[in-house]
Order: C-alpha cells, then sequence, then structure tokens
C-alpha cells in the first residue's frame, strides 16, 4: 500500500534516506567520540569537561534514533554495518588521542562545526520539500549550535 507521508516529499527520497545515513554515520562516531572522551579527558577541568561531553553524547545518540526512525519511516535502510559509518561520514572521525582537556575541546568543537555546516545543507535542501525530515534537522541542528556554544565557553573559560 502506499504510504501518503511519502508521496507528499516533493524530493527524491532515495537521495534523502541517503543523506540521511550519512548523517547518522555521524551521529554515531560523534556518540562514540564524546563517550570516549569523557572517559579518557586527563587535567584540570576534567569533571566539567568529562560532565559536557558525557551530556553531549547522549545527546547524539538521540539524534541517531531520529535520523533511524526517520529513514524507516521513508521505507529505507538505517546503515546496517558499523565500518560503513567510515565509508558514509561527514564529518570524519578523529580519535581522541591527546586526552588533554584543551585537546579534547578543540577536537569537539571542529566536531560540532562540520555537524553545523551538515545540518544546515539538509536543511536548505529539504525546506519546502519534506517538512517532516526539514524540521527533525532544524531540531538537531539547534543542538549542534548549542553544543559548540558549551564547549567554546568552557574552553573561554579555561583559557
Amino acid at each position: 500500500m502506499k504510504r501518503k507521508g511519502i508521496e507528499i516529499i516533493k524530493a527524491d527520497v532515495k537521495k534523502v534516506v541517503d543523506e540521511l545515513n550519512k548523517a547518522l554515520s555521524d551521529e554515531w562516531l560523534a556518540y562514540y567520540q564524546y563517550w570516549l572522551g569523557e572517559k579518557l579527558v586527563k587535567g584540570r577541568f576534567r569533571e566539567r569537561v568529562a560532565a559536557e561531553l558525557g551530556q553531549h553524547a547522549g545527546d547524539e545518540l538521540k539524534h541517531a534514533g531520529m535520523i533511524a526512525d526517520r529513514i524507516i519511516q521513508l521505507g529505507g535502510t538505517p546503515v546496517l554495518k558499523p565500518e560503513d559509518w567510515y565509508k558514509l561520514t561527514n564529518c570524519g572521525y578523529e580519535p581522541p588521542s591527546d586526552p588533554g582537556v584543551i585537546p579534547i575541546l578543540k577536537q569537539n568543537i571542529k566536531g560540532e562545526q562540520c555537524a553545523i555546516e551538515v545540518y544546515q545543507k539538509l536543511s536548505d535542501i529539504l525546506k519546502d520539500k519534506d517538512s517532516i525530515t526539514y524540521y527533525m534537522v532544524l531540531s538537531i541542528l539547534k543542538d549542534e549550535i548549542e553544543h559548540e556554544d558549551d564547549l567554546i565557553n568552557i574552553l573561554e573559560d579555561i583559557q
């Protein structure tokens, strides 16, 4: 049976699903980067930074769930194999090899800035074409901007 919720989309649904799978890959890698950073971070202000990283990890996991649900709703399949995250990612993955507070903050700021670009691009593509995905993307974009702001504020406080 045809789904009206898909029929009303004025964009190539397969391309939307492809872009969402790239964003899903980014979210899983961001989740892991934050989660691992929370565990490894060292130095002065470690507790404050670790708490922020843990909160952001939870948000990234929430985003992954939102995106996966939307992909399924659009008749697509979320990325099935973690190794494909590396092939599809927009933002890549940078291991937290230097666990110092400042390098960890800078690394995650860079990741958030990439995510902001990705979701802004997606919002431009989806506006007036797929309202449901568009509003989901705006919600995630808002979170990513807040994450960038949180991390920059902590970095400025430390420096």
